[in-house]
């Protein structure tokens, strides 16, 4: 229905990620891709940090693991 997709829109503006303008009765949107971009780089860092840090503790069991077994 035009009212939650209306309601989806304003949460979409508030986020900073859509721009509107109204044209009469028409409502024109358009995609911010600069806080989506934000917060890919973000992610990746992130993601980097993570996988870095488990792929540690992953070695350091696995030594446990083979030093307990031997």
């Amino acid at each position: 229905s035009f009212a939650a997709a209306s309601k989806h829109i304003r949460v979409l503006e508030g986020a900073g990620l859509v721009t509107r303008r109204i044209q009469g009765r028409s409502h024109i949107c358009r995609i911010a891709p600069e806080p989506l971009a934000m917060a890919e780089e973000w992610l990746r860092f992130y993601q980097r940090f993570w996988s870095d840090r488990l792929d540690g503790l992953e070695a350091l069991l696995n030594a446990e693991d083979a030093a307990g077994g031997a």
